[in-house]
Formats: structure tokens, sequence, C-alpha cells
């Protein structure tokens, strides 16, 4: 019988807008000085322009394709440990929720509708925001995409109410004991 492919040893952070991934990620990378790869950065830096107008000039669709091959290009590097912060609907497509469940130490980042609108409604930088009532949105996408972040994560975090500093060491933690091989399967559902 043959052995599945290890896991790589990437922390991959997912969940909504505003919960907190690229604040954690660059904690992580402080604590272990893994590299860190955040997507949409670097999906800004290949369209050159900010996510909000590939949004509003090609569409969300064009958006989701970039998130999508930068997803596999990620799942096929050699890079043995790096932190991956993710955007927020990569989970919307099941081939990326393919990907993740075997691309690192999925950990999902969430938290409270309210807590989410009060940490982005300065932003004008949020697209799927840019509605009449943006807390009834925040709702309304949580409840979509919920079950896929469930889907994928081995670990979910609530970040209200935590430091950066605590959430990232309770990440490292559970992330030592999954990577020495004490999870029952490839992924754990919280």
């Amino acid at each position: 019988m043959q052995q599945p492919a290890p896991i790589p040893n990437n922390i991959v952070l997912i969940g909504f807008m505003g919960c907190g991934k690229s604040t954690i990620s660059r904690e992580l990378r402080r604590l272990l000085g893994y590299p860190l790869v955040d997507m949409d950065a670097i999906i800004e830096q290949r369209a050159g322009k900010p996510i909000a107008r590939i949004f509003e000039e090609d569409g969300e669709r064009v958006f989701r394709d970039m998130e999508s091959g930068l997803l596999g290009e990620l799942a096929a590097a050699e890079q043995p440990a790096q932190i991956i912060a993710t955007g927020g609907g990569v989970v919307i497509r099941p081939e990326n929720r393919a990907v993740l469940e075997h691309i690192g130490y999925v950990v999902w980042l969430c938290a409270p509708p309210e807590v989410i609108f009060n940490r982005t409604r300065n932003s004008h930088e949020r697209p799927l925001l840019h509605a009449e009532d943006p807390l009834t949105r925040i709702s309304q996408l949580l409840t979509q995409r919920e079950p896929w972040y469930r889907q994928c994560a081995h670990l979910s975090v609530d970040t209200a109410g935590l430091s950066s500093r605590e959430i990232a060491t309770g990440i490292l933690e559970s992330a030592r004991y999954f990577f020495t091989g004490h999870h029952s399967s490839p992924c754990r559902k919280p």
C-alpha cells in the first residue's frame, strides 16, 4: 500500500476579510522565520493594481482565476515551509478547497460579523463590502463561506479579543503537534 505524500510544513491562513490573516501571518513569520506569502499582495503586484481595481475593471472572475492559479503554483512549489496568507474568498471554488487540504496546516481565522465590520468599515479597498448595508453583506458572505472554511481547516481560531501574539503562539503549538504526526487524518475538522 502506497503511503500518502507528506503534507508540506506550510502554515496556511484562511478566513474572511478583517479576521487577521495579514497581521497573524506577519507575527508567525517573526516567530518562525519562515518566508511569508501574501496571496493578495502577489496578485496585486502581478496585476499592477489593487484588488479593488481588479474587481472594478476586470471583474471578480478574473481575480478568482488569478487566485486559483497562484494557489496551484504554491501547491506545486518546492518550498517546504512557509506562511501562506490567502484571500478571504479562496474557499469559494471547490478546486481551491481540494488544494488547501493538502498544501499544509490550514488555520481558519474567524470573528463575529460585528467585529469584522468594525475592523473593515473604514477601508475602501474591500470591493465586496461596497454595499448599502455592509454588516448585512458580511453576515451573508460569512453564512455562505463558513461550511467551506470549516471543510478546509485543521484548526479554527476566533481572533476577537486575542492579541496577535496569543493567536500566533496557539497556532504554532497546534501546528507542531500536527506536523509531528499526532493527528488522526490529513484534515481534522474543527
